[in-house]
């Protein structure tokens, strides 16, 4: 399980298409994206976390270009 902190992102739909792409990803198997607190926590094999989390800035980058991910 990892937390990400989606720092800046001021747009609710775009925080559902974030959620939704990465919950497709195949190696994540939950991922829930609370908009309030900015949190994306992500569950899935740890052995996929460094893959995931390139997977992740990508998503969010095409998505919400301003928005920066952080790993907690």
């Amino acid at each position: 399980k990892k937390t990400y902190i989606l720092e800046d992102l001021d747009c609710a739909h775009c925080a559902g298409k974030i959620e939704e792409a990465v919950a497709a990803l195949s190696t994540v198997e939950k991922c829930s994206l609370n908009f309030l607190t900015k949190k994306l926590v992500v569950e899935a094999e740890e052995s996929n976390f460094e893959a995931i989390t390139k997977d992740v800035k990508k998503i969010v980058k095409k998505t919400e270009p301003d928005v920066t991910v952080v790993e907690k």
